[in-house]
């Protein structure tokens, strides 16, 4: 009998296809992923067995929405979602690096683990996103946030790096629509909903400057 973990890892692939070398990363990744869960509360022990479905397609979808950008932020990056998916896709693409920020110290150390094994092209940055100088982390081309905080407060945090022509990029689940609707006017305007890969009653939030 197939392990689950296997199947959800074929769904996931099916509905985000990559190389087989960023397959065989992403799965060093969630192998990692299954060792440190048990010592870090990185995700939710009901979720992984849908890890792949549910954490990295979701994530891996999202350099789709913004194809040209290499140099990325991932605010509140947790267990690495969807930050450390998206520099993984990106090893061996020149100028690659992505930012990954979280204040949790245990969650870092898993990050720069996670990096380290999986040659990601992602810089750590223990600090909380509010702290951040986004003049410190140099042209950046995307930033993204995924179960991070409400939508105002991800836009208001991530509007530092979208006023300097970054793309911002944010799953925001079944409600995302009503989400948008309940923003001023002149933001909602700025926004375009994507449906998700992985959840067609899902939305990804995608936001440009003006």
């Amino acid at each position: 009998m197939d392990d689950p973990l296997d199947e959800d890892r074929r769904q996931a692939l099916r509905l985000v296809p990559v190389s087989r070398e960023t397959g065989d990363r992403l799965a060093t990744y969630v192998d990692l992923l299954a060792v440190w869960r048990k010592r870090t509360n990185l995700i939710a022990e009901s979720t992984f067995p849908v890890v792949w479905t549910r954490h990295i397609a979701d994530s891996a979808q999202l350099l789709a929405l913004a194809p040209e950008a290499r140099r990325w932020i991932d605010m509140g990056s947790g267990a690495g979602f969807p930050g450390l998916v998206i520099a993984i896709q990106l090893v061996g693409v020149q100028g690659a690096i992505v930012h990954l920020i979280e204040s949790d110290q245990r969650k870092c150390d898993f990050l720069r683990e996670a990096a380290r094994v999986t040659e990601a092209p992602a810089t750590v940055h223990p600090v909380r996103v509010e702290a951040t100088d986004p003049s410190s982390y140099g042209a950046v081309d995307a930033v993204a946030a995924r179960a991070f905080a409400p939508l105002p407060l991800t836009l208001k945090l991530a509007r530092r790096w979208i006023e300097r022509g970054a793309v911002g990029v944010f799953p925001r689940g079944e409600s995302a629509r009503d989400q948008v609707a309940a923003l001023p006017e002149a933001t909602a305007r700025a926004i375009e909903l994507i449906p998700s890969l992985t959840n067609p009653k899902a939305a990804i939030v995608r936001i440009r400057k003006g």
